[in-house]
């Protein structure tokens, strides 16, 4: 008997299951598991490293042990888009202030999305929190820091290693650098 047939006879009806015990129900749906099995594999992984391993246990829905994601009740997203907690070093920092993310959006490893910053004045204090939003059908490239208070506008592309600090109001936009601005518009 195949790997294949194995998995598909026998573990992915005891994955599917068992899976509620573990996750929030409203996260095992969408296209990577309606269409696919990968949705099933991260609940296999996330299985060992989150409920038994204890990497992000307090986070209701299967995530990668290389993310960190500072409270789970302040982000909001699409069931669709939950390989964007499947990836590495991703840092969603919201203690206090939210996280949005549009349908469709994607996160690459590395990202840092921060909702509040350290008082420079007093380091033991944090400044007020800002919530952060991002738009629908945005790419936010691999090493990128989006700071407290930042709106992306839908279909908004950041490249890789960019330090957005304030909101773009503008969509089907890239913006790169430090501080980021546009350096495209796309049609």
């Amino acid at each position: 008997m195949s790997n294949k047939v194995l998995y598909s006879n026998f573990l992915l009806p005891l994955i599917k299951l068992i899976s509620p015990l573990f996750f929030d129900k409203k996260y095992l749906a969408g296209r990577h598991f309606d269409k696919n099995t990968i949705g099933w594999t991260w609940v296999l992984s996330s299985i060992l490293w989150q409920k038994i391993f204890g990497f992000n246990r307090h986070i209701p829905w299967p995530v990668s042990p290389f993310i960190s994601i500072s409270n789970p009740n302040n982000i909001e997203f699409h069931v669709d888009n939950l390989d964007n907690f499947q990836s590495y070093g991703v840092y969603f920092q919201n203690f206090y202030g939210s996280i949005v993310i549009g349908e469709g959006t994607y996160i690459a490893p590395n990202v840092g999305i921060i909702t509040v910053n350290h008082n420079p004045y007093n380091l033991d204090s944090y400044l007020p929190p800002k919530n952060v939003i991002i738009g629908r059908n945005c790419w936010i490239g691999m090493n990128a820091v989006i700071l407290p208070g930042v709106t992306l506008c839908d279909h908004t592309i950041v490249g890789a290693g960019t330090v957005v600090t304030k909101s773009f109001h503008e969509e089907n936009i890239i913006i790169a650098g430090n501080p980021a601005r546009v350096i495209k518009k796309l049609n």
